[in-house]
């Protein structure tokens, strides 16, 4: 219920964060957050975490949380902008948007493809920032009433939308989510203590890292790719083709993915497990069957930009509420905030917002100004960054070459990391050549763990018995959305090829 007390603790959080000091880490962190996304490997995760000694000094902690929130969602802005420009995703939550948002960035559309990233974002942000004020109580019981069945459910959702939605071929889409599936198998055994797919590798027994494997598949698939063309086709990129601007057309069509973006972001974000990249992945399929110009997908649709882009800021602010009421980090980002908390021994939840209002109040109030400042300072820029596509070819991969090797090397300096991050470039580079989508493999390595341990323990709680997974009625309906999902693509197939026939 929305009550006079919220307003009045959201009105003293924007007094905390009004403060000259605390709007200068404000500043400082949505800066950060935007070059760190904007460059490959180095994410929110890695940033906080190399400053959380920095902020150890702190005299009060407000300040060090004003800055992390900035970082993360500057970050989730700044994923977008190498995504549609150069194909390189800064983050893992940016993949989607690179699919649509590079075709229109070729096609000499990357200013509205920015411009409807940006506002999406600031929409989405703010919406789903409302939401934490007012809604995270609800959420947070619905989330507690999730059992590992739902989850795992809810996981085999995703993957079956993913892998049937990317790319001509579902059978194609299967593979490439089941070669995510097996990296996402390397690495210690939770539940035995036993290495599994590791060889022998010390490196490999922490798993594969998914900013290696998104950079190696992106970044250098990307580049090996047009390498490989240079001589065969030469690809005519077009920095600017008409206005920078958004059009009435752009508007209209940008508009309600950007609500739907934000209704599956913000929920499935404030779920434990929920994360940013499954309501991008879902609000990319659900843009795609609810478009008008349906034929445009693939090729530069600007509803695949504005409906994935709000899904993700939405998420962000999602990822929030579990960890301010629960003390539970659903994100990599989240668990370093968790440890900021912890080394000012804070301990997020239900008493943090009675011991500390001004903390929680102040840090829910910056996200409104952190969502301000990226919009006043992106859509000035759209003009600078789309110039990047002016650069010659060979000057711009290479480029992105030496910053892939740099963000692998920052996020993990190992001789190993660096010859997988070969490996999956290679592997970016067949999958391109032979048709084979690459977001179902990101997909499996950062899900195929979370619904592994979400299966084994339902299992658990069963005693092995595999009706569990039917026997709720939301994993029953989950499961049964995943068979249609997965099913439909080949019966629509039939159908098709069965009336060709007849025709």
């Amino acid at each position: 219920m929305i009550t006079l007390a919220v307003f009045n603790d959201l009105l003293h959080g924007f007094g905390t964060v009004l403060h000259p000091m605390n709007l200068l880490w404000a500043v400082v962190g949505v800066t950060l957050g935007m070059l760190v996304g904007i460059l490959p490997g180095i994410g929110p995760a890695l940033t906080i975490a190399l400053l959380l000694p920095i902020t150890f000094n702190f005299s009060d902690p407000i300040g060090a949380f004003i800055m992390f929130a900035g970082i993360y969602y500057g970050a989730m802005y700044g994923g977008s902008t190498t995504s549609i420009l150069i194909n390189t995703p800064g983050e893992s939550a940016s993949m989607v948007t690179a699919l649509e948002g590079n075709k229109m960035a070729k096609a000499g559309r990357g200013g509205p493809a920015l411009a409807t990233a940006a506002i999406g974002s600031f929409v989405a942000g703010t919406l789903a920032t409302l939401g934490i004020v007012f809604l995270a109580p609800w959420l947070v019981n619905i989330a507690v009433n999730f059992g590992p069945e739902d989850y795992f459910a809810l996981m085999c959702v995703a993957f079956i939308t993913v892998s049937a939605t990317f790319g001509d071929s579902p059978v194609r889409g299967l593979t490439s989510l089941f070669i995510g599936l097996t990296l996402g198998l390397v690495g210690i055994d939770k539940l035995t203590g036993q290495p599994r797919l590791a060889f022998g590798v010390p490196d490999l027994l922490d798993g594969v890292e998914v900013t290696t494997l998104a950079v190696g598949l992106f970044a250098m698939g990307e580049a090996l790719y047009v390498a490989s063309r240079r001589h065969l086709v030469e690809e005519k990129l077009e920095p600017v083709r008409g206005s920078l601007w958004m059009t009435k057309e752009d508007w209209k069509r940008s508009f309600w993915p950007w609500i739907r973006g934000t209704l599956f972001g913000f929920p499935i974000g404030a779920l434990p497990a929920g994360g940013a990249e499954i309501p991008t992945f879902l609000s990319y399929s659900t843009e795609r069957r609810l478009c008008k110009y349906p034929q445009e997908f693939g090729h530069g649709a600007i509803e695949g930009v504005a409906g994935p882009e709000a899904a993700n800021n939405a998420s962000a602010a999602g990822t929030l509420v579990p960890l301010l009421t629960l003390g539970l980090p659903t994100s990599a980002t989240a668990a370093m905030m968790l440890a900021g908390f912890q080394q000012y021994g804070l301990n997020p939840g239900p008493l943090l917002f009675a011991e500390r209002p001004d903390l929680v109040w102040g840090l829910i109030a910056s996200l409104f100004i952190a969502n301000t400042m990226l919009l006043i300072l992106n859509l000035p820029l759209v003009g600078l960054w789309v110039r990047l596509l002016a650069i010659p070819q060979a000057w711009l991969y290479a480029g992105i070459l030496v910053f892939a090797t740099m963000g692998t090397i920052a996020a993990k300096p190992s001789v190993v990391e660096l010859s997988m991050l070969a490996v999956f470039g290679i592997l970016g580079f067949l999958m391109r050549r032979f048709d084979y989508p690459i977001a179902p493999v990101v997909v499996g390595l950062i899900l195929g763990p979370v619904a592994e341990s979400q299966l084994r323990r339902a299992m658990a709680i069963s005693l092995g018995d595999p009706l569990v997974l039917v026997q709720s009625p939301l994993s029953a309906t989950l499961l049964a959305i995943a068979f249609i999902a997965l099913v439909a693509p080949f019966v629509m197939r039939g159908l098709a090829r069965f009336k060709a026939d007849e025709d």
